[in-house]
């Protein structure tokens, strides 16, 4: 049961945050500026009001959330530091005496309360209100870009997941009690993922019953890790793997299993829209995503900045048609081709030709591949075969015997040529020393706030470990503009 209104927990020790969380600590600064209440407006009917036992507040609960996602830490690991970290009961508007919950209860409020709601479109849009409210924002850009997080299992089955992770708990044991090894139980023989679940959990009772040894932060660290690992495993034992992840290209020789976080980002560097995707997506497919939801924050936007991937044709019309500078350069294959760059003829405008490596000019002009609908036709130039034959550049470029030389462009579109010469202007050059700053969030929400890797399977728990995580850099963000503006 939930009440209606949740009450100030009142404590004749409650002077003691005064004491020991200054006014410029983070977590203190935050819930000075956000009024968390809209949680409970959101979640309300996930709850009953008038039977049952007394339920944990909502917007508590999801403050356990963003702890976790602001300090990168396992569900057991954030309600241990809870006990004793007044930072951390203060945010979480608990008296200095009171009880924190189970760790279990964070996995039931996620998978039970979280449910059909658009927590990431939601938090989001408070970051942005907020930081509109103050006068933080000034720029009409956003900066688009897309980053992976790898999958929990990282295209491992279960049992190796599960046989890597124990043996790293095994290891920072070793490190203080080598005679520990004596204590484990001998590994499994059947090569079975309940075999290996079975040993798993006897390594995690071993460790347990040496209380001293658990208090070290190292071994403490992976013995939760192993235990939420194996908590994950006992509900989805059907699973091979991660249900939802699939295989994506970064590059054209590297690849990863996991998903994909599309995302735009003012100049002031606030994450103002996100799409979580799985790793296969393209990125240019969800750009005119990106500006309607960055819109719906109360964004407002003439200028979108990225890289190749988005400067297809749909995406230039679109930015056309809305009244957007598109600052995204066109693929080499549109303006070159598939050439190499030594390879490349040069264009004589007022000749109308093109002209070979040796200064020869194109004989004639003329279009081939065009059909009745239109599709990809191709300008072809022809050059005097005669001087081909003697020309000292002939290797490479014409072949011996060859009764014609020609060369071939694609026709560009009436958008690709404007295109090309906006991406020549001052203007364009200056925004795109601008991208540098979504690739710098990029590794912010990776290596400080845990999204590299995803923390359980399935697309619904990354989308919320990235909502927690946008909402975290964006509120950091908003601390840090407010103190630059008051200095």
């Amino acid at each position: 049961m939930i009440s209606n209104q949740q009450s100030l927990t009142l404590s004749p020790y409650a002077t003691i945050y005064d004491l020991v969380v200054p006014r410029d600590n983070q977590l203190r600064q935050m819930n000075d500026l956000v009024d968390f209440s809209f949680v409970l407006e959101e979640l309300k009917e996930k709850y009953c009001h008038d039977n049952g036992r007394n339920a944990v507040p909502p917007v508590r609960m999801f403050k356990y959330l963003l702890l976790k996602s602001i300090f990168d830490l396992s569900d057991a690991d954030v309600v241990e530091r809870s006990k004793y970290d007044m930072s951390f009961k203060f945010f979480l508007e608990m008296a200095p005496e009171d009880e924190v919950i189970n760790p279990s209860s964070l996995t039931k409020f996620r998978k039970l309360r979280l449910q059909d709601i658009n927590l990431l479109d939601m938090l989001i849009e408070k970051t942005i209100g907020i930081a509109l409210g103050c006068g933080l924002i000034e720029s009409t850009s956003i900066i688009v870009d897309a980053t992976h997080t790898k999958a929990r299992y990282n295209q491992k089955s279960p049992k190796m997941f599960l046989m890597e992770k124990s043996k790293l708990l095994r290891k920072a044991v070793y490190k203080v009690d080598e005679k520990m090894k004596e204590k484990f139980p001998q590994k499994p023989i059947n090569d079975d993922l309940a075999a290996e679940l079975d040993y798993t959990r006897k390594v995690i009772q071993a460790v347990e019953k040496e209380e001293v040894i658990c208090q070290y932060p190292k071994v403490k660290e992976r013995l939760n890790y192993l235990k939420e690992v194996v908590d994950d495993h006992e509900e989805h034992l059907s699973y091979s793997d991660d249900p939802d992840a699939r295989v994506g290209h970064k590059t054209a020789d590297s690849s990863f299993f996991g998903y994909k976080t599309h995302m735009a980002m003012n100049e002031e560097r606030l994450i103002t829209a996100a799409v979580i995707t799985t790793g296969e997506k393209t990125d240019g497919k969800y750009l005119q995503t990106l500006i309607k939801k960055s819109r719906k924050t109360g964004m407002i936007i003439d200028t979108v900045i990225g890289d190749k991937a988005y400067s297809e044709k749909e995406n230039i019309q679109y930015a056309n048609k809305n009244g957007l500078k598109l600052v995204a350069g066109l693929n080499g294959t549109v303006t070159q081709g598939f050439r190499k760059k030594e390879n490349e003829f040069e264009f004589n405008k007022d000749a109308g030709m093109y002209v070979c490596k040796a200064g020869h000019m194109a004989t004639k002009k003329i279009i081939i591949g065009k059909n009745r609908h239109g599709k990809n036709p191709r300008d072809t130039y022809f050059f005097d075969v005669d001087k081909c034959k003697v020309c000292p550049l002939r290797e490479g470029c014409y072949k011996d015997g060859a009764k014609s030389k020609s060369y071939s462009t694609t026709i560009k579109s009436t958008e690709h040529t404007e295109q090309e010469a906006f991406q020549e202007s001052d203007f364009f050059k200056m925004k795109m020393k601008e991208r540098y700053k979504i690739e710098a969030k990029n590794s912010e929400l990776k290596h400080r706030h845990g999204f590299e890797t995803a923390s359980s399977p399935g697309l619904f728990g990354l989308q919320i470990q990235g909502a927690t995580a946008i909402f975290a850099v964006n509120m950091k963000r908003i601390l840090t503009l407010l103190k630059e503006k008051e200095s």
